[in-house]
């Protein structure tokens, strides 16, 4: 790692042409991008998530996230007076493919970031935006999503989690299932009921609370893995400020659907190679018998060959829909089968990897299982049919909407 090398001035205008912009970027972060994070990441701990109690893995992982936070480059989109980067849809682009490039992991892992952001930017409030953007960008807060509810999941209507009215302020009681990572987040965005008396979409408000309110508790759901990355959330008598609602009082249903698309978008992208995973055809060659650098086994050869076009295809489909978003389109019923087919991909690679390791990759503990890294995460990718929509759902919606089919 350079010494010298520092976060440029942001408040300097990036080149003009798509050309200089690429060579600045790619001599940035030849100076700034540490050794230790160019190579593809295999565990949650690689990459930061931030957030009040995150550890840093090394000190290389604290100055990736320092450094292209300074730049805006954690949201490289948003705009500068939100801490973002600012860089139009060709810049954002370029940055991706350079990023990419040098095999550079993800500086901060945020569901602020995914999730949060784009709402708060279409519906929050100028105060809103400018008191929780920037720490988002900055990693300093990390945030869980309060949506799905015992009996209220999939048909996520149906929560009953209440805020009542308190002159000032609400009190929430009730609880939540499914929270990802309630346990460490700082903040949630949450989904609750505001009218009782209105049907149900009608009733629901989108409020935003610091999780070391009093009355916030949580309990993580043992799985199958072992590990743990969901809660059960607790509310009791947990106050809420009016001025941490987004989208105004009882509007929350038009601002979760639209967090929807873009948390059906994350899912379909997360297991791509693009998003810093090590591709399928490099492990195989890795691990497996080859004859002049092929693989011998021609069956899994073409599986793999088959499901890394498939990747690229998704990965293609998704850029041109975030520049078809940028350019003012509405993503609406894309989102639902990206999320389908992102599914099922990622648990298609989840498979061949299990094939590639071959009985290795069965070993749960002990010797040189990783903790059973690979058994573990081919069981946690069947999670993903169910988190962010039921495959069910999604299909369904694919029919009713874009296939015009009767439903």
């Amino acid at each position: 790692m350079q010494a010298d090398a520092r976060p440029a001035n942001r408040s300097e205008p990036e080149p003009d042409s798509p050309e200089a912009f690429r060579s600045a970027v790619r001599a940035w972060l030849a100076a700034n991008c540490p050794e230790s994070m160019r190579s593809p990441w295999r565990t949650e701990a690689d990459v930061c998530w931030g957030g009040r109690v995150w550890a840093f893995q090394s000190a290389d992982q604290r100055l990736w996230l320092e450094r292209m936070a300074a730049r805006g480059w954690t949201a490289p989109s948003w705009p500068r007076e939100y801490g973002g980067g600012g860089l139009d849809r060709e810049q954002a682009k370029i940055l991706k493919e350079e990023l990419a490039r040098i095999h550079a992991r993800p500086p901060l892992m945020s569901f602020g970031i995914s999730m949060l952001g784009p709402a708060l930017l279409k519906f929050g409030s100028e105060e809103q935006k400018r008191q929780h953007l920037p720490p988002v960008v900055r990693g300093e807060i990390r945030w869980a999503q309060g949506y799905s509810e015992p009996n209220a999941g999939s048909d996520l209507a149906s929560l009953q989690a209440r805020c009542e009215d308190r002159g000032d302020h609400f009190i929430l009681n009730g609880s939540k299932i499914w929270t990802s990572y309630g346990d460490f987040a700082d903040w949630m965005f949450c989904l609750v009921r505001t009218d009782s008396g209105a049907r149900k979409q009608a009733g629901i408000s989108f409020v935003m609370f610091d999780m070391a309110t009093p009355g916030v508790t949580t309990r993580p759901i043992r799985l199958i893995s072992g590990k743990s990355p969901f809660t059960e959330t607790f509310f009791e008598n947990v106050r809420v400020e009016k001025d941490q609602v987004i989208g105004g009082l009882n509007q929350g249903w038009t601002v979760a659907k639209y967090l929807l698309t873009h948390e059906r978008e994350m899912i379909a992208g997360a297991g791509l190679s693009s998003a810093g995973s090590t591709p399928l055809s490099k492990t195989a060659v890795h691990r497996l018998d080859t004859e002049n650098g092929v693989l011998r086994n021609s069956a899994l050869r073409a599986d793999i060959a088959r499901f890394e076009m498939d990747e690229q295809c998704l990965d293609l489909t998704i850029e041109r829909a975030r520049d078809e978003t940028q350019a003012g389109a509405s993503l609406g019923a894309f989102a639902s089968m990206f999320k389908y087919y992102g599914t099922e991909l990622n648990m298609r690679r989840q498979e061949l990897l299990m094939a590639i390791g071959g009985y290795d990759a069965l070993v749960w503990e002990g010797g040189d299982s990783d903790d059973g890294h690979m058994p573990k995460s081919w069981l946690r990718s069947k999670g993903n049919s169910i988190e962010g929509g039921t495959s069910e759902i999604q299909l369904n919606i694919v029919a009713k909407h874009l296939l015009g089919l009767p439903g």
